[in-house]
């Protein structure tokens, strides 16, 4: 089983949707903040802060229909100031909406390459249109969490791609973990992911690729977690993961977007925590803490 198909290394999406909710929920002070993943077209409601019934939770919306089938549909945000009234959606989900009392709703999709991956919602319990203020919120969470799913779907696509090639080289076994082969691709990959990393400017969106960089180094590596004696700052981790690949300070450099002379410091920085003394060195045992693959 590959890491990817089995979870080891992307976390659950329905993690992240339900962390920019509660953020919603937190900025906008509204009562209710909840929303759902696309899955074959169809978004499922799971995720709820501040309802008061269950009938909302698990609702299948088909395409079109209701506010947030329509923002799946369009890809663009929907708003009612008054659900009750409102002509410009279907009614199908009356019964489990107005039985949670919601009047003023907002829908904002979460849009990857033009496809509907989830809906975020924001609601109230008395009519009125909600402020550009917390729309704009909500565009941006949208946003911040389309670049997650972006990173994820990226990182599984290379690794894919990795697996498969091995498998259908001649003579290679499908134990994809144990092939040299493969365990270099995914070093490459590491690297690489570690400077794209930099172009991120969400600090979020920043934070969970680099979690997803530690857990391929342990995956790899072996090393279920990494000793807490030797803790690397992340720009130390990046250039020792290109240095890992064997490029130059001046390639290093290059790949990460910085200086020549800050990539020999940070070096000299990661070298001495780890007791090293020389690169070679600093890579081994950086790879036998679990810090690299």
């Amino acid at each position: 089983m590959t890491p990817a198909a089995d979870g080891l290394l992307r976390p659950s999406d329905s993690d992240a949707l339900r962390a920019e909710l509660r953020g919603l929920a937190a900025l906008s002070q509204l009562p209710v903040v909840f929303g759902g993943e696309v899955h074959a077209g169809t978004l499922v409601l799971s995720e709820f802060v501040g309802t008061r019934t269950n009938g909302m939770r698990g609702l299948a919306v088909a395409p079109s229909s209701g506010l947030g089938g329509s923002a799946v549909a369009t890809g663009k945000p929907r708003s009612v100031a008054d659900y009750r009234s409102a002509s410009t959606i279907t009614h199908h989900y009356d019964a489990p909406v107005l039985g949670e009392g919601l009047r003023a709703v907002v829908a904002v999709p979460v849009v990857l390459r033009g496809e509907a991956r989830a809906v975020l919602y924001v609601a109230n319990r008395d009519s009125g249109a909600i402020g550009d203020r917390i729309a704009d919120e909500m565009v941006q969470a949208a946003r911040r969490l389309a670049t997650e799913l972006a990173i994820r779907d990226e990182v599984d696509r290379r690794l894919r791609l990795s697996f498969a090639r091995d498998a259908l080289a001649p003579g290679n076994g499908v134990l994809a973990s144990a092939n040299a082969v493969v365990t270099e691709q995914l070093r490459d990959l590491h690297a690489e992911l570690r400077g794209i990393t930099q172009a991120v400017t969400d600090a979020t969106a920043r934070a969970r690729l680099r979690d997803v960089t530690d857990k391929l180094a342990r995956l790899v590596s072996g090393v279920a977690a990494p000793d807490d004696a030797v803790s690397l700052a992340p720009r130390e981790l990046d250039v020792l993961a290109h240095v890992a690949l064997g490029c130059t300070n001046i390639e290093a450099a290059q790949r990460l977007s910085v200086r020549p002379e800050t990539v020999k410091s940070y070096l000299r920085s990661a070298m001495t925590k780890l007791g090293a003394h020389n690169r070679h060195e600093a890579v081994v045992r950086a790879r036998r803490l679990g810090l690299l693959p």
